[in-house]
């Protein structure tokens, strides 16, 4: 069951697990699973249910990456939140898995595009996934404390957006495609991460993330995916950023994994030659593993 929170109030939801695995256990995975989980570099390639189209959000990643980690990390009737929901392909995952899922987002046409994708038939009706449009900083008024199992998100990776698309990465005679010159934001809100330099960036996350460490489970699990940013010619470790926000916030770093975007991208262009040699960052990501200590 999916719905809509239009004002602040806690949300009544699951949070506990369903299934019958051993209270030692992190998930439900079986040994062989667990052993392709522990592979740093992974793949996720977009199905047909996925959205691709940069005109109603430029940046949306496939349902198979949170699904991987909403696997790895909970319980069938455990609790997910993605505290920049975006359209809302963690709480489809969510769904799929029979986990229930709360999501927000600032801007309130991603919140209805989301309504209409988890309006499409559902594989189970399991679980229940909510969302909301609000600022992830107001979380803690929505959420009761230690019922979240996982916290995962793709944020915006500060103000990588803030520019006219120059399609660099193309190849140069497809590079005046429709989005060419286009200044793609997710919001003009004053709030969005994606607005921000990466020390207020930085600064920021730290905020939000001091406000969802009470609402984790003891030993709760934190995953961002996010790259780094090349903008005037200075390249900019976001990556880094995160970890720094998120240590300041009380978590706990684990680990490092890749997402192998390699056979995702083609038609790549030649950029930086001969004289300036930049790495082609389209083809890879950073997903980031944190947990809360005991």
């Amino acid at each position: 069951m999916t719905k809509a929170v239009e004002s602040i109030k806690p949300v009544d939801i699951g949070f506990e697990r369903t299934c019958d695995c051993p209270p030692s256990h992190i998930n439900c995975l079986n040994a062989k699973q667990w052993i392709k989980s522990q592979i740093t570099i992974q793949t996720f390639y977009y199905e047909g249910r996925d959205v691709r189209d940069k005109d109603v959000h430029p940046a949306v990643f496939p349902i198979a990456l949170p699904a991987h980690f909403i696997k790895l990390f909970t319980h069938k009737g455990e609790l997910v939140l993605d505290p920049f929901v975006g359209i809302g392909t963690t709480l489809i995952a969510a769904r799929d898995l029979e986990r229930n899922a709360v999501g927000f987002d600032l801007k309130r046409e991603y919140i209805e595009y989301s309504k209409k994708r988890l309006a499409q038939t559902s594989l189970t009706a399991n679980s229940e996934q909510v969302l909301i449009n609000d600022d992830a900083l107001n979380i803690p008024q929505y959420l009761k404390p230690e019922t979240v199992s996982l916290c995962i998100t793709s944020p915006p990776y500060a103000n990588m957006l803030n520019h006219k698309r120059l399609n660099k990465s193309i190849r140069g005679d497809l590079r005046n495609n429709k989005h060419y010159l286009k200044i793609q934001q997710y919001s003009l809100d004053p709030k969005d991460l994606g607005q921000m330099d990466h020390n207020q960036y930085s600064q920021t996350l730290t905020k939000i993330y001091k406000g969802i460490y009470p609402l984790m489970k003891p030993q709760g699990h934190v995953v961002v995916n996010v790259n780094d940013v090349w903008e005037n010619n200075k390249r900019y470790p976001t990556h880094i950023y995160v970890i720094d926000a998120l240590e300041k916030a009380g978590f706990e770093f684990r680990n490092t994994m890749i997402w192998d975007k390699r056979d995702l991208v083609n038609k790549v262009g030649i950029f930086g030659w001969p004289s300036n040699f930049i790495t082609l960052g389209a083809t890879m990501e950073f997903i980031l593993h944190f947990r809360k200590p005991d």
